[in-house]
């Protein structure tokens, strides 16, 4: 569709402030936005509306206008509830720019305005989308309640009796229909997470489909409003955080009309996806804040007050000050080329939620920032009771690995890696700093383990352990070789077994009697082999440095 039918509309109460000779531009898309920079979520093509909220000043149009122009954007629409009449530095700025820019009256939602551009995109070639459309921009412009993945959903199984599901790319229910029980399992969920990642990143056909047992599901991604499938943008900035719509049927012989109207419900519920990130931005300037005062050894006071502020806005209702906890992430691509921190921060967003809970709702409660290509999120917890230490409390690394490894890594294919870092919880703004450093080194050692994801705790950090993986590998080699090649060469030619005697009089802390028993051996054939190893390596095992120095090199080979 082209501008000039949005124009001509007059339901859509739009009035044209400059770009008459633009008017034949298409119109590909729509996304709704008050970030400052809203250029990741746009692919060209879209109507942008706003309600104005990213301008603080005068100086905030000339930008806000090149980034839009930059994206290819067809047009910019700005609501008149918030400000009354258009600032004319908008105007001046669209003017400059050749940018056709709009004014929404202020009675006019944008919601029936996105639904109006969906539904024309569309082709308003499938009657039962026009019904589903018209009916969710009603209950849509009622008020929030009103609104929602949720209520899709249930249109989607009283109008065209189809079972769907919105999941995060981890694979948690965040929407489901309330008629259908039972619901759709947690094993399931993940599994039709991990099918669709792998499915993007390998670029198979869509929709994509998966069968678990005798079910069928199409999975089709929901997208930020107006980023279309064939967007140039890399895939890789988005398939960690887009949702999906798990829908029970295959589409496989679905006609046009069919999956033009899954299409249209996807966007609908990016609606809710976008309406949620611009939310989201608060959240992400209190952590940063936070951050760069923690980084930047400020006082402890300091850092208390903007605590005192970021606590009612995560946790609303809560009386005592929460305690916090700190997640380090870090997303790397084999090739580099792409920065890692945005994508990091849109996946801590949606992974550090209980995989348990449903509904977008809890993910709006974790603040996220990113710096270069690390995202730190900080976590508030409920205080705990006195007779309580807390160490249990919070987001472990093990589970946290557990419910993620699996959608992720599919995610990643063979060019991507994830690497989490936990903290304990603290209580205080001075014990914050050590949380970011020990959530760092956590995750440092979580990077040198093997695997496309890999998470560690704060628990972690108390082992000699720890250290293992940062010993050199040429220092690894020699270290062990000069221990243990002798013992291995001896074993090879004798059969005499005595790499697996110095492992069991390790771990039995050198008694004599509890390593016979556990081998099957008498005390005196033990008492040989042990001195065979003293012999064939000019060691000690009655030395607690010998017997320190074995036992790394058991740990490293």
């Amino acid at each position: 569709m082209r501008l000039r039918a949005l124009l001509d509309t007059d339901a859509l109460g739009l009035r044209l402030l400059g770009g008459e000779d633009e008017l034949d531009r298409t119109v590909r898309g729509v996304m709704t936005t008050d970030l400052r920079d809203p250029s990741r979520y746009l692919s060209g093509g879209e109507l942008v509306l706003t309600g104005l909220a990213w301008r603080r000043n005068a100086a905030d149009s000339e930008p806000f206008v090149r980034i839009l122009v930059q994206a290819g954007v067809a047009a910019l629409a700005a609501g008149e509830a918030e400000l009354g009449d258009i600032p004319d530095d908008l105007v001046v700025a669209c003017a400059r720019h050749h940018l056709p820019l709009f004014a929404v009256h202020e009675s006019v939602a944008f919601a029936t305005i996105t639904e109006h551009v969906v539904r024309q995109v569309s082709g308003e070639r499938a009657g039962d989308l026009a019904a589903v459309v018209d009916r969710h921009r009603r209950m849509m412009t009622s008020g929030p309640a009103g609104g929602g993945p949720d209520v899709v959903l249930d249109l989607l199984g009283s109008d065209l009796d189809l079972r769907a599901w919105v999941l995060s790319p981890a694979g948690r229910l965040i929407a489901g229909p309330k008629a259908a029980a039972p619901g759709l399992p947690a094993d399931v969920c993940a599994t039709l997470a991990a099918e669709h990642l792998a499915a993007v990143r390998t670029g198979r056909r869509r929709p994509h489909r998966a069968t678990l047992g005798s079910t069928t599901y199409s999975l089709f991604p929901v997208r930020s409003s107006g980023r279309s499938p064939q967007a140039s943008r890399d895939v890789r900035e988005t398939v960690l955080s887009d949702w999906l719509l798990a829908v029970e049927a295959d589409a496989g012989d679905w006609p046009e009309e069919r999956l033009d109207l899954l299409q249209g419900v996807t966007q609908l519920i990016a609606v809710e996806r976008d309406r949620r990130d611009a939310a989201r931005t608060v959240r992400r300037r209190l952590a940063q804040e936070v951050l760069e005062l923690v980084q930047a050894g400020a006082p402890p006071a300091e850092i208390a007050a903007r605590l005192r502020v970021a606590a009612p806005v995560l946790l609303p209702g809560l009386g005592a000050a929460p305690h916090w906890q700190v997640v380090v992430a870090r997303v790397e691509w084999q090739d580099g080329d792409l920065e890692g921190g945005p994508v990091a921060q849109s996946l801590l967003e949606e992974i550090l939620v209980d995989p348990l809970a449903t509904g977008p709702e809890p993910s709006d409660r974790i603040a996220v920032a990113h710096t270069g290509d690390e995202a730190i999120a900080l976590v508030p917890l409920p205080a705990v009771s006195s007779e309580h230490d807390g160490s249990e409390a919070g987001i472990v690394a093990d589970v946290l690995l557990e419910s993620v490894r699996d959608p992720l890594s599919a995610g990643l294919d063979d060019d991507g890696r994830v690497t989490l870092g936990v903290s304990a919880s603290v209580h205080s703004a001075e014990g914050l700093r050590g949380a970011l450093e020990e959530a760092r080194h956590a995750r440092r050692v979580a990077a040198a383990r093997p695997g496309r994801v890999c998470a560690a705790g704060h628990q972690e950090l108390a082992s000699h352990v720890l250290l293992l993986p940062f010993v050199p590998d040429d220092v690894r080699r020699a270290f062990t070789a000069r221990l243990l090649d002798p013992l291995r060469d001896y074993d090879r030619r004798h059969r005499a077994e005595l790499i697996p005697t110095l492992e069991a009089f390790l771990d039995c802390d050198g008694s004599w009697t509890r390593c016979a028993t556990r081998l099957h051996l008498h005390v005196n054939t033990l008492r040989y082999r042990v001195g065979r190893i003293e012999q064939l390596t000019s060691r000690d095992l009655s030395r607690l440095e010998d017997k320190l120095d074995f036992f790394l090199a058991l740990r490293m080979s």
